[in-house]
């Protein structure tokens, strides 16, 4: 499906920067992934995954290789390249977003475990029960309930309506692909979320307690039709102001970016962020206004974003392929911090690598072979 392009150009702005807070995380979630590898085992019955068993049915084509990648949690490994990205788009969102209490408005969610209900990975996200990605030679099944998850977007549903209306996810992702430069079958996302409700959204407008975030409308290629205009024109200009101080911060200033109208099931109106690079528009992230539907009766209105591969941004911090493989996209070998001067080694502005590494990968957690991305 062609795009339809509306070319909004930017030239990004110094990034403020503010003392930030660190929080204590709550453990939300009980399924997370405490052990650096974790133990499998694959038999003709069953699977065992992180300390439960799984039944294995006429779904079930996940192979010992990919299960020896689970539990790995190389995210979370100390100067790990994507350790270090991580912990980059953390510091920002801390120091940038700061809730009514001095804390941090964004809780970060990177253990959470990669095993998910199939409800969890599609239904939820509203994705059709006969698109492509949800084909077996696509993804990685435990079974016909149980797999290991395609996006991050896959707890998005959960977390919300357990009560968080501002947070990060990251973690390693799984997709049945052929291994070449830039393909590789477990790869690492970013997923964002922020909900507002009309308080915090209208409330540093004019007038803005004559504004409502909902009307009884018609849907259009512009807003949802439980949506208000004046609430859709906001939070899309809060989700790009977000995602253009990220990039600022990760990339430095100077870049041109641009705007691209796209199709999600979860997100409408939906975008790809795209940052011209060496003469070329290269697609760096997916996002859009949540559907409203996803909310339920949490009410309010909220924008989604994700980012990934990881791995391709990673090695903007000098991250190299483990021995052995010539991809991006494989395990990244860990870097030696030096002996001084920390912070500016973690703090630097990524590089991108040249225009011919990069031509191939045009991967998004929202867009590309993303479940639903028909850009």
């Amino acid at each position: 499906m062609g795009r339809v392009v509306r070319y909004s150009k930017i030239v990004f702005a110094q990034t403020i920067h503010r003392k930030g807070t660190t929080c204590n995380l709550s453990p939300a979630y009980s399924r997370a992934v405490s052990s650096n590898v974790a133990a499998s085992t694959l038999t003709s019955n069953s699977v065992q995954l992180l300390g439960k068993t799984y039944p294995r049915d006429d779904f079930s084509n996940v192979t010992n290789k990919i299960l020896s990648k689970v539990g790995k949690s190389l995210h979370n490994q100390t100067h790990h390249p994507l350790w270090l990205i991580k912990e980059r788009v953390k510091d920002h969102f801390y120091k940038q977003y700061i809730g009514r209490f001095g804390t941090p408005l964004f809780s970060v969610y990177d253990h959470l475990s990669p095993v998910v209900t199939v409800e969890e990975n599609f239904d939820r996200l509203l994705i059709p029960q006969d698109h492509s990605s949800r084909k077996k030679g696509d993804n990685y099944y435990l079974n016909s309930t149980y797999m290991l998850r395609a996006h991050t977007s896959a707890h998005q549903w959960d977390m919300m309506h357990s009560g968080l209306d501002a947070f990060l996810v990251v973690g390693d992702v799984y997709r049945r692909d052929q291994i070449d430069y830039t393909h590789y079958p477990v790869f690492h996302q970013l997923e964002g979320l922020r909900l507002f409700s009309n308080h915090e959204l209208f409330s540093n407008i004019q007038d803005g307690s004559s504004f409502q975030l909902f009307e009884q409308g018609h849907r259009t290629a512009h807003k949802q039709e439980t949506h208000t205009m004046e609430a859709v024109r906001l939070v899309e200009f809060n989700l790009k102001q977000v995602l253009t101080k990220l990039i600022t911060h990760l990339f430095g200033d100077g870049l041109e970016i641009r705007w691209v109208d796209c199709y999600f099931p979860f997100t409408h109106p939906s975008f790809e962020m795209e940052i011209n690079f060496q003469g070329e528009w290269m697609e760096v992230l997916g996002c859009g206004v949540m559907e409203q539907q996803l909310a339920g009766h949490r009410g309010g209105v909220g924008w989604a974003t994700g980012l990934g591969r990881g791995e391709e941004w990673a090695q903007g911090q000098g991250g190299t392929p483990a021995p052995g493989t010539s991809h991006p996209t494989a395990e990244l070998s860990p870097r030696a911090p030096p002996q001084q001067n920390t912070q500016s080694w973690v703090g630097g502005p990524l590089k991108l690598g040249s225009k011919a590494q990069r031509e191939p990968a045009r991967h998004s957690e929202l867009a590309g072979r993303g479940p639903g991305g028909t850009c």
